[in-house]
């Protein structure tokens, strides 16, 4: 089969120059920093960028976002480099697309458009193929005016004389009846979810969600934790449809550990709508294991976003375990972390219920002891305390319940009974209770 030849791409950043020094300083990234991030996903996308041009305004220009003057050196470029696709780390309007479109006579993708076409690619599940096309219709939907006379067709014969439908007319029909589709689609998916979760709930099994960053190292963690085979590298949504596998904490209880797409500066609108059905299992997480990229410049930036994320789909609330990660990475790890781990909790602190702040690295395991740990103390549902049971002789089943389900931590045996003093969940607690020693 024969290999899709790679795109060379031009990316173009826009650069406002706010009077206010204020306003300057709440901007956590650079150009030059959001462009290597653009450069990162448009690798991810299979694209090659082949050239990096920045425009400082004051505003944007509402016909083409740069201005006439850039814009005859973007096409200068797009010339000398034979260059197929223009990449911007803006949104585009409607108008500006097709202003650029018309000027540059090629390809024009924003970043939004660049981050759906990556999803598209990732995604596996129909699930997430339906998640996916519900986010590009919505999306595409404002941008069908104005493409001229080849949006347009004439009717013939008796009864469709006359300017008839539009071809823009019947695209929009189209696409609303498609849209109503997907999202009848997705509300069984989220049936179907709140269907398995309350049976979850009934055990009770608590899903601990991991969270972060994209790029952060949350498929290589969770892969350390589970033994899964999910597929982690350093592409950008390397992963994209959620996994779901069980874990034995240290308390033994059992909790299910769901990996998640990771969040980016900026993620559209669009796509947090469009995969409600797969962040509801972050919203109805018991605790969320927040993974941080150590080793990045910009973790405290990334961590204020993903908590912005949050904050959006009301999971803002949840316990969080703050996994700093790659710490091998880190030349002087102890000094660095201290400095970042304050940092971080300076963007933490009043928007969570409680954090644990714990450096790990899921690529040597160091660390990963502790997060289980922390994992185990933090987890709501189902508490543990320590009760002593004094069980008959010929219930030695119900020893054998504890052992499975507990941590056994004394055991005598009489001649009639079995004393048993463990650290046990509280449902464990109740369905025993019969058998406790007050």
């Amino acid at each position: 089969m024969a290999v899709a030849a790679q795109e060379s791409a031009i990316l173009v950043g826009l650069e406002l120059k706010s009077r206010s020094r204020a306003v300057r300083d709440q901007i956590p990234f650079s150009a030059e920093e959001s462009l290597e991030e653009l450069k990162s996903l448009a690798s991810s996308a299979g694209a090659r960028a082949v050239e990096i041009l920045i425009q400082a305004r004051v505003a944007p220009d509402a016909a083409t976002l740069i201005g006439s003057g850039k814009l005859e050196q973007l096409r200068n470029l797009v010339s000398v480099h034979d260059a197929n696709l223009v990449l911007f780390d803006s949104d585009l309007t409607p108008t500006q697309q097709r202003n650029l479109e018309r000027a540059l006579d090629c390809k024009v993708l924003d970043r939004t458009q660049l981050i759906l076409d990556i999803f598209a690619r990732r995604a596996r599940t129909r699930e997430g193929q339906l998640q996916v096309e519900l986010a590009q219709l919505n999306y595409l939907l404002p941008r069908l005016t104005g493409r001229g006379a080849e949006m347009s067709r004439l009717g013939g014969g008796i009864g469709t004389r006359g300017p008839g439908e539009t071809q823009l007319e019947t695209d929009r029909r189209r696409i609303y009846s498609r849209i109503k589709k997907l999202r009848d689609q997705l509300e069984n998916v989220r049936r179907t979810r709140g269907t398995q979760r309350r049976q979850r709930q009934a055990v009770p099994l608590a899903t601990i969600a991991l969270v972060g960053y994209t790029n952060a190292g949350k498929s290589t963690l969770f892969n350390r934790l589970t033994g899964a085979g999910v597929l982690s590298d350093a592409r950008m949504f390397a992963t994209l449809d959620p996994t779901v596998r069980h874990i034995v904490l240290p308390s033994r209880r059992k909790v299910l550990l769901s990996d998640t797409v990771g969040f980016i500066r900026n993620l559209p609108t669009t796509l947090v709508k469009a995969f409600r059905a797969t962040l509801e299992e972050t919203v109805q997480a018991s605790l969320l294991l927040h993974v941080i990229d150590a080793s990045s410049p910009h973790a405290p930036e990334q961590t204020a976003h993903v908590l912005k994320v949050l904050a959006e789909i009301g999971a803002e609330k949840t316990p969080q375990i703050l996994a700093l990660n790659k710490i091998d990475q880190l030349a002087d790890s102890g000094r660095e972390l201290t400095a970042l781990s304050q940092r971080v909790l300076a963007e933490v602190r009043g928007t969570a219920a409680s954090t644990d702040t714990i450096p790990v690295s899921a690529r040597t395991g160091a660390g990963i002891e502790d997060v289980v740990a922390a994992m185990d103390r933090l987890l709501p549902i189902d508490p543990i305390s320590r009760v002593k049971f004094r069980i008959p002789a010929n219930k030695a089943s119900l020893v054998h319940q504890i052992h499975e389900h507990a941590k056994v931590l004394v055991e005598r045996f009489e001649d009639d009974s079995c004393e048993v003093e463990a650290e046990v969940p509280e449902s464990l607690r109740q369905a025993l209770a019969r058998y406790v020693v007050e």
